[in-house]
């Protein structure tokens, strides 16, 4: 028998393809489901909230003039880094889920699956909520999908992966930037997204991950002026409301989203994709 003391790890925050730790220098215990402990995480402050939509709004421009196509390889090396860190997202989504490994594979598989299948929407969103618009007159009138922006995501709190891939996945298809806030009690499989980014194509501020609080995180969030949309799925249903009238102060859009935490198994649709979203008209003459 070993009397090896394993490495207890402490994981830092990922902020504009960085890992810094917190400002505030707090950390939290992490568990599995039977109160094992399995790591510490950062517990992240108001002002890493502010670097982190710092970041987001720097990394916004490069990313949402990028073509579609160039996004859609982007995202899906993204699912290829996923598949090849299976099997340890498959032992964390056990670990923070408290389900058997045959059930986890199933969540991650689900996971990856989701990640492609917005990655080849990238180039198909034009053309599907665009339109060629009927003029009387001697003029073209076009309407165009645009990115929403910088968008705060407080992710889902049961799902530890496929619900994080879910919400975060079609922000990024648009050529929006994100700030996400990952479950608190369920943060390793968040934590490990956040290594695939580091190392994969996306620049760095086009996604960034938080460990921490909802209910502490998600009013800074609400009420940052650059921020442009808020995803409140990971919060209190009693705390929405408080969450889209801070929101309001800075007119930005916030997502209706359901009191229960979906079933994030069931098959995916473009409704998110929409919401992330402006639509902007264009007018030109003809001849021209």
């Amino acid at each position: 028998m070993s009397d090896r003391i394993s490495v207890a790890k402490t994981y830092k925050l990922y902020i504009g393809g960085k890992f810094p730790r917190s400002e505030s220098g707090r950390v939290y215990p992490v568990t599995d489901t039977k109160g094992k402990f399995l790591a510490n995480a950062s517990h992240a402050s108001r002002k890493d909230v502010r670097d982190a939509v710092s970041a987001a709004r720097k990394a916004f421009g490069g990313w949402s003039a990028a073509t579609a196509y160039n996004r859609g390889q982007v995202l899906y090396r993204v699912a290829e880094m996923l598949e090849g860190r299976r099997e340890q997202f498959v032992a964390e989504v056990s670990a923070s889920e408290g389900v058997a490994a045959k059930k986890a594979q199933s969540l991650v598989d689900a996971s990856i699956d989701r990640w492609v299948w917005y990655a080849g929407w990238t180039d198909k969103i034009a053309t599907v909520l665009g339109a060629a618009n009927p003029v009387a007159g001697p003029y073209f009138s076009f309407t165009v999908p645009e990115p929403t922006g910088v968008v705060g995501v407080l992710a889902p709190q049961q799902s530890s992966l496929l619900g994080l891939v879910s919400v975060l996945a079609p922000v990024l298809a648009t050529g929006s930037t994100a700030v996400v806030v990952s479950s608190a009690d369920r943060p390793l499989p968040a934590i490990t997204l956040s290594e695939v980014l580091a190392t994969s194509d996306l620049p760095g501020g086009v996604a960034n991950i938080l460990t921490g609080r909802a209910s502490e995180l998600g009013s800074w969030l609400a009420s940052h002026g650059d921020v442009n949309a808020l995803d409140p799925t990971g919060a209190e249903p009693s705390a929405r409301a408080d969450l889209a009238r801070e929101a309001a102060g800075t007119v930005k859009r916030v997502l209706t989203v359901p009191d229960a935490e979906p079933d994030w198994t069931a098959d995916a649709d473009i409704s998110r994709l929409r919401r992330y979203l402006e639509a902007k008209t264009v007018w030109h003459p003809l001849g021209v």
